[in-house]
Formats: structure tokens, C-alpha cells, sequence
């Protein structure tokens, strides 16, 4: 690493409140949601493994958003909760910038992974005929590729602006973890043009894809309109699951980024809202509204407990 472009060694994440009391309860609440959010997820990737049934692509896409949420999950809130503990609150340079990374790289995954489950919706109520030969399990495998692929190349582009940085005093960052809305301020350069790159780059990127997500459920819902059976109101259910993880997780992106030098307090709420509450609603959401995922897991409870009785896995 470059070490010419900084002064700055290590950072001090101020987090979220200086009050010991809120400090405690924040404690509290986030080690509830993160040890919920790692249950949760977890319990959703193993029942699809564990139930034939669930050897779908929608499930298949499902399983993967509960890693990259469990991963979103974990890249910062374990800090945060350690450090309300010992009260070390700074990070150095490359953690910094490891943080950034991995922060890009799940959301970039995420918002890749999101369009196609959407798409996976769209072909199989619009097109229901041509689905089995237009989402094969090859075509699931590289839609997921290739969100990782796009979640790899949008935070190295993230970490590679952050480290064309001079840091030549300032050293307090205004959040709990580091992202670069707040550590760009920080910055012995114009802001305004790094504002520019901000929305250019993740701004207008996020804001572009949930337009199109948007219109798609749109399409999908008029479809189910005309409809009238109980596969149309289960298509009508996981729809609009689907539609309310993308809103919860496009809205807190599409504020920070399009406007990144606004509120420090209002980034704060929507980072904690994306990073930490966001990856719990996956297992909330698609377990209480999907009646697929309720009964595979009463039978993976019902096999746990009769061990005798098991069943061959064959995915897809």
C-alpha cells in the first residue's frame, strides 16, 4: 500500500451516541439482531440444503441472498458490538479500507442478486411455459457468478478511489464503521468533486436499478391482477416479499449515496438500518409469508428429532 497519499495511521469511529446508557442499550439490541440475523439466515440456507422440495431457483437465490446477508451483517456489527465492550473504538488504515471493501462488495453482490430473484419472478408469472428452460440450474449458478463477479469489481473501484486519497490530519470518522460518505470528508482535497464520484458511482447506479426492479414487480403484480387462483395469490405473497426486502434495502442505499453530504445523524440511522435490521428481514419476511419454508422446516425438525428417518438431497 501507498503510504505516501497518508498521515493518517488509524481512525476513530465516534459510533453511534457518547451516552454510556445508550451505549448499553445499543449493546444489547445489536448483539440481539446479529445472533437473529446468523440463526435466521442459517436456519434458511439449511432447510432449502436439507428439504427436495425447496430445489428450486427461487430457493436456490434465496439461499444465497441469506449468506450475502449474513455476510453484510458480519463485516462491521461484531466490531461495534466488541468495541461498546472494551471501549476501543479506532481502526487503522487498512482495516478501514478492508471495511469499505467488503461493505461494496456485499451490497454491490446483493443489489446484482436482488435483480435476479426479480427476474426469476418476472419468467416464471409472465413466461411460465418457457420457465424451466430459460432459468436452468447453469443459468442460476451464473446469475450468481456473476453478482459476485459485479459485487468484486464495484468495491475494488470503491477501495481503489479511497486509497488515491491524502489523509493529512482529520482522523474522526462519524459512524461505527468505515464508508466512504464519511471517511471521504476527511479528505485534504474538495469534497464537492468527490461527492460527484460518489453519486456517479454508487448513487445513480443503486437509484438505476431499483427503477428497474421497480418496474418489473409493477409488470408482474398487473400480471397476477388478472389471475384469480391460489397460484396466483401465492405468486401475489412472494412477490410481494420480494418487493419489500428490495424497498428496505434500495431506500437507506439510494439516500446515503445520492446525497452524500447530507445529515451525518440521518447516514447514521440508515447505515444501521442497511447493515444491521436489513439482513434479518430476509428470514422474517420469507418465513412468516411463505408457506413453503414454514412447512420444510417443520419437517427438518421433525427429522432432527426422528433421526431414523432420512431422505437423499438432489439440488434442482
Amino acid at each position: 500500500m501507498d503510504v505516501a497519499n497518508k498521515s493518517v495511521s488509524e481512525f476513530v469511529l465516534l459510533g453511534l451516541s457518547n451516552s454510556w446508557e445508550l451505549q448499553l442499550f445499543f449493546f444489547m439490541v445489536f448483539s440481539l439482531f446479529y445472533v437473529a440475523t446468523m440463526v435466521g439466515n442459517s436456519l434458511i440456507v439449511i432447510t432449502v440444503i436439507a428439504d427436495s422440495h425447496l430445489h428450486s431457483p427461487m430457493y436456490f437465490l434465496l439461499t444465497n441472498l441469506s449468506i450475502i446477508d449474513m455476510s453484510l451483517a458480519s463485516f462491521a456489527t461484531p466490531k461495534m458490538i466488541t468495541d461498546y465492550l472494551t471501549g476501543h473504538k479506532t481502526i487503522s488504515f487498512d482495516g478501514c479500507i478492508t471495511q469499505i471493501f467488503f461493505l461494496h462488495l456485499f451490497t454491490g453482490t446483493e443489489i446484482i442478486l436482488l435483480m435476479a430473484m426479480s427476474l426469476d419472478r418476472y419468467i416464471a408469472i409472465c413466461k411460465p411455459l418457457r420457465y424451466a428452460s430459460i432459468i436452468s440450474p447453469w443459468v442460476c449458478v451464473a446469475l450468481m457468478v456473476a453478482s459476485w463477479v459485479v459485487g468484486v469489481m464495484h468495491s475494488m473501484s470503491q477501495v481503489i478511489f479511497a486509497l488515491t486519497l491524502p489523509f493529512c490530519g482529520p482522523n474522526e470518522v462519524d459512524s461505527f464503521f468505515c464508508d466512504l460518505p464519511v471517511v471521504f470528508q476527511l479528505a485534504c482535497v474538495d469534497t464537492y468533486v468527490l461527492g460527484l464520484f460518489m453519486i456517479s458511482t454508487s448513487g445513480i447506479i443503486a437509484l438505476s436499478c431499483f427503477m428497474l426492479l421497480f418496474n418489473s414487480y409493477v409488470i408482474v403484480l398487473v400480471t397476477i391482477k388478472h389471475h384469480s387462483s391460489k397460484g396466483s395469490y401465492k405468486a401475489l405473497s412472494t412477490c410481494t416479499a420480494h418487493f419489500i426486502v428490495v424497498v428496505m434495502f434500495f431506500g437507506p442505499c439510494i439516500f446515503i449515496y445520492m446525497w452524500p453530504l447530507n445529515s451525518f445523524l440521518i447516514d447514521k440511522i440508515l447505515s444501521v438500518f442497511y447493515t444491521i435490521f436489513t439482513p434479518i428481514l430476509n428470514p422474517i419476511i420469507y418465513t412468516l409469508r411463505n408457506q413453503e419454508v414454514r412447512t420444510a422446516m417443520r419437517k427438518l425438525k421433525n427429522r432432527l428429532l426422528s433421526p431414523n428417518k432420512t431422505t437423499p438431497l438432489h439440488y434442482f
